[in-house]
């Protein structure tokens, strides 16, 4: 299709708009609760827009389902309420770049890790590198952290479990308990 090229440029520069904006705050320092207004204000509709794009193309029959661009366009819209969570909640990333950069030291260990646990061992490691590496960005000691977490666990009701987050346990904890920086 000729116009692929065309319609895949479209999509990237409707990307790159929702990056900038994102840049824009970073660079401002802004707090969750201007982050989700921005998004609110500017990106919300820059995603409807490619939302709409991809369902219009998608019934339009072109691009072919087996195409690359019509791949993409039944991946996206497979993934679309896992985009729209960034919208809703400030606090959340646009991407994953932050814990993908963080996890990529331990890359190098895969292979040996493919065989250990079962079906859900993945699962599990990726629930322990999110509240480690949750840790870390706070400048918190995560061994400290899961210590401490560990041991009042089992004697918690599941409503106390957001006091125990790693964003609520950083503001309860002494300076002396954090990373050195």
């Amino acid at each position: 299709m000729e116009s692929s090229p065309r319609t895949a440029g479209w999509f990237v520069r409707q990307i790159q708009h929702l990056y900038r904006i994102e840049a824009n705050w970073r660079e401002h320092h802004a707090g969750p609760r201007l982050r989700q207004a921005v998004r609110t204000s500017q990106s919300r509709p820059i995603v409807a827009r490619i939302e709409h794009a991809l369902v219009k193309l998608k019934t339009s029959g072109r691009p072919l389902p087996q195409s690359l661009l019509g791949g993409a366009i039944d991946y996206a819209l497979g993934q679309w309420r896992t985009l729209e969570v960034y919208l809703e909640d400030g606090r959340v990333e646009l991407d994953n770049n932050l814990v993908e950069n963080a996890i990529r030291p331990h890359r190098h260990r895969k292979k040996n890790w493919l065989f250990i646990g079962d079906a859900e061992a993945g699962q599990r490691s990726a629930i322990s590198y999110t509240v480690i590496e949750s840790c870390r960005r706070r400048g918190l000691d995560p061994f400290a952290y899961l210590r401490e977490v560990l041991t009042r666990l089992p004697n918690m009701t599941n409503r106390q479990i957001p006091e125990v987050t790693p964003e609520a346990w950083n503001k309860t904890q002494l300076p002396v308990q954090r990373l050195a920086s």
